[in-house]
C-alpha cells in the first residue's frame, strides 16, 4: 500500500470509522494564473501572495493540510470511548491476573530453583580453579616425558593451591553471609521478609527462565485472523482486482485510508483502488467469496460496504471489517422491548446487532416492509419485532391476517382490531373486508388532511398532533405468509388484492400506514414483482440461492453484497436488512419468544383500555377479556372461537380441521364425538346439533353456543 499504516491501537479499543474520513490532500502544484498590477499593490493582502509561483519560500510557507492529532482523539465521542474501552480493558486484566497470582508464585517459586542451580553449576568452577587444576594435571603428566620441566611444575602446583585456598575461603564467607542473611530475613518484620525475598527470588527467577517460558497467561486468545497490508493487495489481486506486475512488489496497489488496525474481534480497513484500472468499489463487494477465500476466511466473516461521499468517500473507497470468527452465533440477544413498559412508534424500532455488535433500529413510520426467507429461520420471530413495538403503543391499531393460521400471531386477538386467521374461504372474505375497511380508512383520512391548514400539517401527511387531537392513530398492518392467501385465491380475488395492497402500501404511509409483510420465497407466482417493487425495507433470512435472495431484497442487491444465501442452517434470527438503494447491513434480530410476544399483547390491551383505545375484535374478544381478567377460559373454547372467529357457525369436520390447522399436537387425533365430549366437559350447551350453512345442513356447532360457556361477567364486559 502506498499510505503509511496507522499504529494498531491496545487491544478493545472502539473504533469509529466516521472518525477516520481523511481530508481531501491539497494540490501544491495547481496552476496559479499570474497576478495583476492590483494584486501586486500594496493594498493586496499578504496571504494572497503566498501561494504565488516566483515565490521561493511557498513552499516553506505553506501549512500543511494534515489532522494534528491521531484519528481516535480528534472528537470527544472517539475519545470517550477510547478511555472507556482501555478502562473496561484494564479492569478486565486485573481481574485475570488477580485470580491466577497463586500459580505465578508458584511458577516464580520453581524458576527461582531452576535459577540457583543454573548459578551454582556456573560459578563452582570459578570456586574450585577447575581451569587451573586441569593445566597442573597436565604438566604433571609432561613431567614423566620431560624431567626438565620439574621445576616448572613445582610452581604451577604453589600457585594452585594459593589460588584455591583463597578462593575456598571467599567461598566459605559467602556461605556464611547467605545464612546470616536467611537468618535475619527469618527473624526480621514480615514487610522486610516479603521485600527481601522477592530482591533474592526475583533475579533467580529471572536467571532461571527459558525461551519459550512466560510467567504471566496469555490475557487474551490469540487472533483467529491476521491481516497485512501485502495479504490485503494479494487478496485484490488474486480476485482481479488489481492488475499483475513481474514481481511480488511490482504492480499497483490499494492506498490506506485506514488501517489495518484491530476493532473489536476483527481487522478494520478503509482503501482506495488505484486509479487506472477501471475496477470500482461494486468490483470489490462482488468479489466477497474470492476475497475471503484469499484471506483464509469464510465470508460470512467479511463485512464490506462502499464508502459514500457524504462520508468522504468515492466510487473507488471500500470499507472492509473481517472478524475473527463467525460473528453471527452464540446466545441471542433478547429484544429490549421485552421489559419496555411503554414506546412511541414515532422512534426507531429496535431491531438487532450486527457484526460488531452495533446496535440496529428500525424507523417504520412512513415505511412499508417486507421479510422472506425459509422457513424455521426465524422470519416470523423478526417480523413479530416491528409489530411488537407497535403494542407499546397505545394509539396503533393493529390489523393482522396470518395466512398459515398457527399460533404464532394468536396472541395479538388481545389487541387486534381486526384479525384473520388462515388461508380457508371465510377468511379470505375476512381479508377481503379488511382491506375495503383499511381503503375507506385512507381514504377518510386523505380527506381530513388536505382539510387541516397548513400550521397544523405542514407536509399533508399524519403528525403526532394530529394522532391526538382527532383521535388517528397510527394503522400497523401485519400480515404473514402472503403466499397462502394468493395461491388460495381465484385470479379475480387474486388480482384485487394485490390491488389493495399495492394502494395500502403505496399511499398509505403519509396517511400513517405501516405496513408489515411476509412471505417465503417471493417468486412472481406467490408475490407479484408490482407489490414487491414499492416496499421500502426488506429483510431476507437464509434462502437457498442468490435469485431467491434478490426476490426478497430486490433485484441485483446479491451482486452488491446484500446476499442471504451465504447464510447457514446455523443462522437463525439472522438476515441481511436493506434500508435503502444502497443501504444494507447483516443483522442477528433480537430475541423474542412466543411467551414474550404474549406478555407484550396483554400489556397493549392494558395500555389500549387505559388510554380508552381498545376498538374493534379486541374490544369484543371474550378469550381476550377473560385472560385480562385473570379468568381461565378452558384451552378447546378459546381455541374453538379462535376458529370459528369470522363464522357465527360451522360444520364439525370444518371445525375439527381449524383445531388440527391451529394445534396438531393437541388435536390431530380429535374426532366428532371426542369433539363434542370435551366441549360438553368445558360446560358448552347445544342448543342446535344441526346447522345450515348456504343452503346445507349437516353437523356442526353455533358460535354463540360455545360462547356461552364463557363467564357471564367477561360476557358483560365485552358487550355480549
Amino acid at each position: 500500500m502506498t499510505d503509511t499504516v496507522p499504529e494498531a491501537p491496545a487491544m478493545g479499543t472502539v473504533h469509529h470509522l466516521d472518525d477516520h474520513r481523511p481530508t481531501p490532500p491539497v494540490n501544491l502544484d495547481k496552476a496559479v494564473p499570474e497576478p495583476n498590477t492590483a494584486a501586486e499593490s500594496d493594498d493586496a493582502p499578504a496571504g494572497e501572495a503566498v501561494d504565488r509561483t516566483d515565490n521561493p519560500l511557498a513552499d516553506w510557507l505553506t501549512v500543511p493540510d494534515a489532522p494534528v492529532l491521531p484519528a481516535w482523539a480528534r472528537s470527544r465521542a472517539s475519545l470517550q470511548a477510547n478511555i472507556t474501552a482501555f478502562g473496561r480493558l484494564t479492569w478486565w486484566q486485573a481481574r485475570y491476573h488477580g485470580l491466577r497470582v497463586p500459580k505465578y508464585l508458584m511458577k516464580t517459586v520453581l524458576l527461582a530453583c531452576r535459577g540457583f542451580w543454573r548459578a551454582g553449576v556456573g560459578i563452582w568452577p570459578t570456586l574450585t580453579a577447575r581451569d587451573h587444576s586441569a593445566t597442573v594435571r597436565a604438566l604433571r603428566a609432561q613431567v614423566k616425558l620431560r624431567p626438565e620441566d620439574v621445576e616448572l611444575a613445582a610452581r604451577h602446583q604453589a600457585a594452585h593451591a594459593a589460588r584455591t585456598e583463597t578462593r575456598r575461603w571467599r567461598f566459605s564467607i559467602a556461605a556464611v553471609g547467605v545464612a546470616a542473611a536467611a537468618i535475619g530475613i527469618a527473624l526480621a518484620d514480615p514487610v522486610f521478609q516479603v521485600g527481601m525475598s522477592a530482591a533474592v527470588v526475583g533475579p533467580l527467577a529471572y536467571l532461571g527462565r527459558g525461551k519459550e517460558t512466560r510467567l504471566l497467561d496469555q490475557g487474551a486468545p490469540p487472533l483467529k485472523v491476521d491481516m497485512s497490508a501485502q495479504q490485503l493487495n494479494d487478496a485484490l489481486r488474486a480476485a482481479g482486482l488489481l492488475k499483475t506486475g513481474k514481481g511480488d512488489e511490482d504492480g499497483p496497489k490499494v492506498t490506506c485510508v485506514m488501517g489495518p488496525v484491530r476493532d473489536g474481534r476483527g481487522w478494520a480497513v478503509v482503501f482506495d483502488l488505484p486509479r487506472g484500472g477501471g475496477k470500482t468499489a461494486s468490483d470489490v463487494l462482488a468479489k466477497r467469496e474470492v476475497i475471503a477465500q484469499e484471506l483464509g476466511v469464510d465470508e460470512i466473516q467479511v463485512i464490506m460496504s462502499r464508502v459514500r461521499a457524504a462520508k468522504g468517500g468515492n466510487a473507488g473507497r471500500v470499507s472492509m471489517w473481517v472478524a475473527d470468527d463467525d460473528p453471527y452465533l452464540g446466545t441471542p440477544n433478547p429484544s429490549p422491548l421485552e421489559k419496555a413498559e411503554r414506546f412511541s412508534i414515532w422512534d426507531a424500532v429496535p431491531f438487532g446487532q450486527d457484526a460488531r455488535g452495533t446496535r440496529i433500529s428500525v424507523p417504520v413510520m412512513w415505511q412499508s416492509m417486507f421479510f422472506g426467507g425459509l422457513p424455521r429461520r426465524g422470519k416470523t420471530f423478526s417480523q413479530r419485532l416491528l409489530t411488537a413495538a407497535g403494542l407499546l403503543d397505545p394509539y396503533v391499531r393493529h390489523y393482522v391476517a396470518d395466512g398459515k393460521g398457527g399460533a404464532d400471531w394468536m396472541p395479538m386477538k388481545a389487541v387486534a382490531h381486526r384479525l384473520v386467521m388462515g388461508a380457508e374461504d371465510d377468511a379470505i372474505e375476512a381479508l377481503k373486508a379488511m382491506l375495503a375497511e383499511l381503503l375507506a380508512e385512507m381514504e377518510r383520512r386523505f380527506a381530513l388532511l388536505r382539510d387541516l391548514p397548513t400550521s397544523l400539517c405542514p407536509e399533508g401527511k399524519l403528525t403526532p398532533d394530529i394522532v391526538a387531537k382527532y383521535n388517528l392513530p397510527v394503522i400497523f398492518v401485519t400480515i404473514d405468509e402472503l403466499q397462502e392467501y394468493f395461491t388460495a385465491m381465484e385470479r379475480e380475488d387474486r388480482e384485487q388484492v394485490i390491488n389493495d395492497l399495492c394502494r395500502i402500501a403505496r399511499r398509505g404511509p403519509a396517511a400513517g400506514f405501516i405496513s408489515n409483510f411476509a412471505s417465503q420465497r417471493p417468486d412472481a407466482d406467490s408475490v407479484p414483482t408490482k407489490l414487491r417493487e414499492i416496499i421500502t425495507i426488506r429483510y431476507s433470512t437464509q434462502v437457498v440461492d442468490r435469485a431467491s435472495s434478490d426476490m426478497v431484497l430486490g433485484k441485483g442487491k446479491a451482486a452488491q453484497g446484500a446476499d442471504a444465501s451465504v447464510l447457514s442452517e446455523d443462522h437463525t434470527g439472522v438476515g441481511v436488512l436493506v434500508t435503502g438503494p444502497a443501504s444494507y447491513v447483516t443483522v442477528r434480530a433480537d430475541y423474542l419468544d412466543g411467551t414474550g410476544f404474549t406478555a407484550l399483547c396483554r400489556k397493549g390491551r392494558s395500555l389500549r383500555e387505559a388510554a380508552g383505545q381498545l376498538t374493534g375484535e379486541a374490544a369484543g374478544d371474550v378469550t381476550a377479556a377473560a385472560d385480562a381478567a385473570g379468568i381461565t377460559v378452558p384451552a378447546i373454547i378459546s381455541d374453538a372461537l379462535e376458529v370459528m372467529r369470522h363464522s357465527p357457525r360451522m360444520f364439525t369436520t370444518d371445525l375439527l380441521n381449524g383445531l388440527v390447522n391451529l394445534d396438531e399436537d393437541v388435536y390431530g387425533d380429535f374426532n366428532a364425538e371426542q369433539l363434542a365430549s370435551e366441549l360438553e366437559t368445558a360446560g358448552v350447551k347445544r342448543t342446535s346439533k344441526q346447522v345450515k350453512i348456504s343452503g346445507s345442513n349437516g353437523a356442526g356447532y353455533q358460535r354463540r353456543d360455545i360462547e356461552s360457556a364463557v363467564p357471564a361477567e367477561i360476557l358483560l364486559s365485552v358487550g355480549r
